[in-house]
């Protein structure tokens, strides 16, 4: 397929096009109306579902996203599918500027699957402009001090902000940045608040600008974990995280610092001091440290459903109580924890969940965390549409 580049002169007319590709995709009319029944930041519904990874990193893949995994997703019960996206996956080679329209059309098609099963999408920029938790590839500004990132990052927002004016949050809720937590990729400053509300001010700017009722989510700071009370006041959600304790969900991964050499887990836990302060630098090791302290959880706590609670609960709690909705846009354990700590452990975390009222997101639906297809060595799989399925997992999915 021949690929379009659009330029800033160009930008609002392809823009208007592509809304009206997407009412022709959904087979829906669009109104800048707010619908009465529509969803707020406020008061999430408890979507539960699944991450999907076709466009995560764009050296990787960045193929369309498949309509199966939206069916299966419906016949199984969930209702939920988050995008964590490259805005490299639909951008020219070293112009952040002129986007692909073939590319934008793959995610139209995502979202017009989203409305056909039932499934809510969050469109969700895993690599925006300036900054990924993905450190495979280093990005040419800083979005946490670079002004032109600033613009690129608001730039790509408006842009999804006009090709979606108009579907109800119900379908389509737009989750900012995937994980801040660091200034640079080598880790050793940490993404201050200040910072990051400026970031977010802008970015919702841009959205609101041309679609002021679209649902906008923020991912806490610290890699997810952390609330942001100084978002409260812009009519925000946010999104925590479920990898705590580390040592059960990134047992043996590679892409985590020294988490090759941790011992095997149980459930519950006493988690090793390498991968309780799994930093190499000395700031983020005393952050985490002070962290804990005013929480009032002593650093050697063991890991158990008290400590979940107290550690990814209670904050988050305290922020639900100022109006903000809440939903866990991650959670999951690679394929190298043992099935029985990880549904041991799922069996503590998901009904806190629950409990809560918080919907979720599991990190993936299709591979190495994932219900199908994890190629785990201690599961025995049963074939469903042509996958593998992991049905003690499904079933406490379901369950909670």
């Amino acid at each position: 397929m021949e690929k379009k580049l659009i330029n800033r002169r160009t930008f609002i007319e392809t823009a208007a096009k592509s809304t009206a590709a997407v009412s022709l995709l959904a087979g829906t009319s669009f109104s800048c109306e707010p619908k009465a029944d529509d969803i707020n930041a406020s008061s999430l519904p408890r979507w539960r579902g699944f991450n999907l990874l076709e466009k995560f990193i764009a050296s990787n893949a960045n193929k369309p996203f498949e309509e199966s995994d939206f069916e299966m997703m419906a016949k199984l019960g969930f209702d939920f599918v988050r995008l964590p996206m490259s805005y490299l996956c639909w951008t020219a080679e070293g112009n952040w500027r002129n986007l692909l329209e073939d590319k934008l059309k793959e995610i139209d098609q995502a979202v017009a699957f989203g409305k056909r099963y039932g499934i809510h999408t969050s469109i969700n920029f895993h690599r925006g402009p300036g900054y990924s938790v993905d450190r495979s590839k280093e990005e040419p500004f800083n979005l946490w001090r670079d002004a032109e990132a600033r613009e690129a990052f608001n730039f790509h927002w408006k842009h999804f902000a006009e090709r979606y004016k108009g579907i109800p949050n119900r379908e389509v809720s737009f989750n900012l940045l995937n994980e801040p937590a660091t200034i640079t990729n080598e880790r050793t400053s940490i993404v201050s608040e200040e910072t990051y509300v400026e970031v977010v001010k802008g970015a919702a700017a841009a959205i609101r600008s041309v679609d002021a009722n679209r649902l906008i989510i923020a991912d806490g700071l610290w890699w997810g974990r952390d609330p942001v009370p100084g978002l409260v006041d812009l009519n925000i959600a946010q999104s925590t995280r479920g990898y705590e304790p580390m040592q059960v969900s990134h047992y043996g991964a590679s892409w985590v610092y020294g988490a090759e050499t941790w011992p095997e887990p149980s459930w519950p836990l006493h988690q090793v001091e390498a991968a309780e302060l799994r930093w190499a630098s000395p700031v983020l090791q005393e952050h985490y440290k002070e962290k804990l302290a005013s929480w009032g959880i002593p650093f050697d706590m063991v890991w158990d459903k008290e400590r979940l609670k107290l550690q990814l609960i209670d904050p988050w709690k305290k922020l639900e109580q100022l109006g903000v909705g809440i939903h866990v846009g991650e959670f999951g354990a690679f394929s190298n924890t043992p099935h029985e700590v990880v549904l041991a452990w799922y069996r503590d975390m998901l009904p806190l969940w629950k409990a809560a009222g918080w919907g979720w997101s599991m990190w993936n639906f299709r591979g190495g965390f994932g219900v199908l297809d994890s190629n785990r060595k201690d599961v025995q799989y049963e074939d469903f549409m042509g996958h593998k399925l992991d049905r003690k997992m499904l079933e406490i999915l379901q369950e909670f």
